[in-house]
């Protein structure tokens, strides 16, 4: 009796937002392959769209359906295809989803990808699916191992989700649900995986990622010992985290720091406002002096950490002064990167209800504007003083130019060499020659 062989269906999907977006569509992916599909790089080719999306910038779900209504000529010519809608859109969007674009097949929350196969299945019938339940359990666990095929030389490692800080801004608390931290052998074991097949720098992933207590035989686990754990891990040279809440940065997390040789001097710590009265109001439960006094910490932990964070102006109710006393943070503080945005409400969230208090939007841009020329001056006057220094460099790829190799420093600048025997996966020493906008030119020393 001859075998039937099932033919490969293709799978395309477009991920927005954030590195755990990034992750959760390679473990979407991974779901789906139980299913007979394998990724390409455009919806034409698919046999099902996948849209993982993010609810953290402005108009997100608005993006999201305006990206849907660019499938509808390729969902006409091809009445097979599937369309679904997955992550915090769809979470916060849910049945409205199907509602306003009936070509969508099943939308699928974060918490529950893993029943991808199913829903997928039921689509196949012609019956509209949706989950955006949040399920007792683990959906790490009910996905099917990684192949091992070679990955990149970095990968991310989500390690914790949710969020129980209830900021007055943000919808994560109720897309992402509350904080869960994942066990550490399930931790350490997928790890151990991705080194296998060549990763040899982890970045570990959470909405609260340093709020990480993982539960481990004898009690729990914080996020430092994790990170000592997996500095253990024979082959894996590298380890960073994010993101972070100021709240959560525990004193032993910030003696690794110091004294663990493989965590990366990188921190991403956001803060959002300089101002007391705009934190209360956010509800981040910390004042800008507690802040201050934890960078110092850190610094005296590694005083050549390059930190990072994130800002909103023209929150409702920020007066000039406000906005100044977050001018005056950043310059204490001198971030080597940062993210700042304009405040957009999002529906759901305490701030939205502040419509009478909303900050004119020609203002509101007039201070992003400040605020993000003067980030650019401190990112231009850290990436500059590296110039003779020699750093460490985990090459990832092929630069744009002949014989050009890129990677990232340790401090997580992109660096280029041309010319040298480097192959994707070393880690160099490499002396910086030069700095340009956005990474900088360096020579192998070692």
């Amino acid at each position: 009796m001859s075998e039937t062989k099932t033919d490969t269906k293709k799978l395309y999907i477009k991920t927005y937002g954030c590195q755990m977006n990034v992750y959760d569509s390679e473990r979407m992916a991974e779901a789906l392959g139980g299913s007979g599909y394998t990724e390409v790089s455009s919806p034409e080719e698919a046999d099902m769209i996948l849209l993982n999306t993010c609810h953290i910038r402005e108009k997100a779900a608005e993006k999201v359906y305006s990206e849907l209504g660019r499938y509808k000529d390729l969902k006409d010519a091809k009445p097979g295809l599937k369309i679904g809608v997955a992550g915090c859109v769809a979470q916060a969007e849910g049945e409205e989803i199907m509602r306003r674009q009936p070509m969508v097949d099943l939308v699928v929350g974060p918490q529950s990808y893993h029943k991808l196969p199913q829903l997928e299945a039921k689509a196949g019938l012609g019956v509209k699916a949706l989950d955006t339940d949040f399920p007792e359990e683990d959906k790490f666990e009910h996905l099917k191992s990684r192949p091992k095929a070679r990955r990149a030389p970095a990968a991310f490692l989500t390690v914790q989700e949710g969020c129980d800080k209830f900021c007055a801004f943000c919808v994560v608390p109720y897309t992402r649900g509350a904080e869960v931290s994942r066990p550490v052998t399930r931790v350490l074991s997928e790890a151990r995986d991705l080194v296998e097949r060549g990763v040899r720098e982890i970045t570990l992933l959470g909405q609260n990622v340093n709020a990480y207590h993982g539960a481990a035989e004898g009690g729990t686990w914080g996020l430092a010992r994790l990170i000592r754990a997996l500095a253990e891990v024979e082959g894996l040279e590298r380890i960073r985290f994010t993101t972070s809440h100021p709240n959560d940065m525990e004193d032993d997390l910030i003696a690794a720091h110091g004294d663990c040789g493989k965590l990366m001097p990188y921190l991403h710590l956001p803060v959002q406002s300089g101002s007391d009265r705009i934190l209360k109001a956010m509800n981040r439960k910390h004042r800008a002096e507690d802040y201050l006094r934890l960078i110092g910490r850190i610094r005296a932990a590694r005083p050549d950490i390059a930190l990072s964070g994130d800002f909103i102006v023209g929150f409702p109710g920020e007066s000039d002064q406000d906005f100044e006393d977050t001018m005056a943070l950043v310059r204490e503080v001198g971030y080597a990167s940062a993210f700042s945005f304009k405040y957009s409400p999002r529906p759901g969230t305490p701030a939205a209800e502040k419509g009478d208090r909303m900050v004119d939007p020609e203002v509101a841009s007039e201070r992003l504007h400040r605020l993000q020329a003067l980030i650019t001056e401190q990112q231009r006057a850290f990436q500059d003083a590296m110039v003779g220094r020699e750093v460490s460099v985990l090459f990832e790829k092929p630069g744009r130019m002949p014989g050009q190799m890129v990677g990232k420093s340790d401090y997580l600048h992109a660096v280029h060499v041309t010319g040298a025997e480097v192959a994707v996966g070393d880690i160099r020493r490499v002396r910086i020659i030069g700095s340009g906008p956005n990474s900088l030119g360096g020579e192998i020393v070692g």
